[in-house]
This record gives structure tokens, sequence and C-alpha cells, in this order.
């Protein structure tokens, strides 16, 4: 799953700097910080960039449940690998993804995403060497992987530890209900906050994450942006 809060005995010297550092930088994140406990974000680096992506795009518009299940069926497809790979799902078809769960749209995303590797006009070759923006940039310019999915990418497969999702919902909800605000914050709201959370701002998504019992990551509809669109 993208999204674990299972108990981790093990933090390590990155992620509790993260904590004391916000618990002292906004004193209601840092309340949110006691009561959650350790941050278990998870910050080494996933190789799996094909399943990372795949799964991202699987889990876009979903609860975490239904996300999951959609993703173990998929999974199932291909008896006897870890996850299929580009030529896989090439090859698979569409029929028998329908039936799986996937809807029309996310059949669409990752045949694109798989056709562009098994084409070379997309690699994941010195991927991780990038900057967050340019790699974001650089994501974003395959169809069916916005923003938010690029996001994803970064922190819980790159380890990335200054990413904020700003348009995912559930980080919404729980600033409404971390600071008492009477709707959701607007872009300029989050983005006033987060100045507090860097350089640690996915630590700080996890706690919100954490904080909605656990719901996770929740987009919504993606939007894919041109270099030429401002992104909102």
């Amino acid at each position: 799953m993208i999204f674990d809060i299972k108990p981790h005995p093990i933090t390590g010297p990155l992620l509790r700097k993260a904590q004391d550092e916000l618990s002292m930088a906004d004193p209601v994140l840092g309340g949110l910080i006691r009561r959650i406990g350790p941050c278990r974000l998870p910050m080494k680096r996933r190789n799996y960039y094909f399943f990372a992506l795949v799964e991202a795009i699987l889990y876009q518009q979903l609860g975490m449940k239904a996300a999951a299940a959609i993703v173990s069926r998929f999974r199932a497809l291909y008896p006897g690998r870890r996850f299929p790979t580009p030529v896989d799902v090439g090859r698979t078809p569409e029929s028998k993804l329908r039936a799986a769960g996937l809807s029309s749209q996310k059949i669409s995303y990752i045949k694109e995403l798989s056709r562009r590797l098994l084409e070379g006009s997309f690699t994941f070759r010195n991927l991780s060497q990038l900057e967050d923006e340019e790699l974001i940039l650089r994501l974003t310019q395959i169809k069916g992987i916005g923003r938010w999915t690029a996001e994803m990418f970064l922190i819980f497969s790159l380890g990335r530890p200054d990413v904020f999702p700003l348009h995912d919902l559930g980080i919404r909800k729980a600033v409404q209900k971390a600071y008492g605000l009477k709707a959701l914050p607007s872009d300029r709201v989050l983005q006033r906050l987060e100045e507090k959370w860097k350089p640690y701002r996915s630590v700080a998504a996890w706690y919100f994450w954490a904080s909605n019992d656990g719901a996770g990551p929740v987009i919504a509809p993606p939007r894919n942006k041109s270099p030429q669109r401002k992104t909102p």
C-alpha cells in the first residue's frame, strides 16, 4: 500500500529531527505529533518505480480500502510476479483489466505509461537525481500523471522529505479539523501554513494523514499540467 500507519519501531535521525523541529515551529502540529507518536514515513527509496507509479494511478480519486482492493485484484492478474512489467500491462486486454475493477480512464493511463517506457520516450534513468520540481514536471508530461501522483511518488518512492501535496483532500480535511476552521482551507491558507513546516513538509503531510484515522492520501480529480500552464 502507498500509506501504512501500522506501528514501526524504527524512525531514524531524520524523522526524529523533523518531529522536534515541526513541534517547535507549529504548536498545533506539535499536538498531533505528541498524540500520534513517532512518524513512520518510509524515507528509503523504493526502486520499483513502475510499480509505484501504477499504484499511485490506481489510488487516484478512491478511498484507501477500495483502492487497495483494486490493486490486489490487478496484481492477481499476473501470478508468479511481484508486480507486472510494462510488457505485461501492454499485452493485457482491456476487458481483463476492467474485470479487475480498473476504470477505462485508468486503463488508458497505465497503458500509456507502459507504452512510453517500452518505446523509450520516457525513462526512469537518473530520475532520482532530479530536483523535486524538475522531477514533477518530467512526470506530469505523461498522460494520467498529475501533480498529486508525482508528489506521492516523490514522498513514498524517493523518500523526499519536503514535499507538500497541496490538493490532497485528506490533508485539507485534517488541517480544517486541527486548526478549527469553519471550511476547508484554501490554497492561500495552506501555502501560508506550510511555510512553517519546511524543510519537512512530507513529514507534516504524513501526520495530517495519520490524524484522519489513517485515511491516507485522497485527491480530487487529477489535472495534468503542461509546462506553459501555471499550477493553481
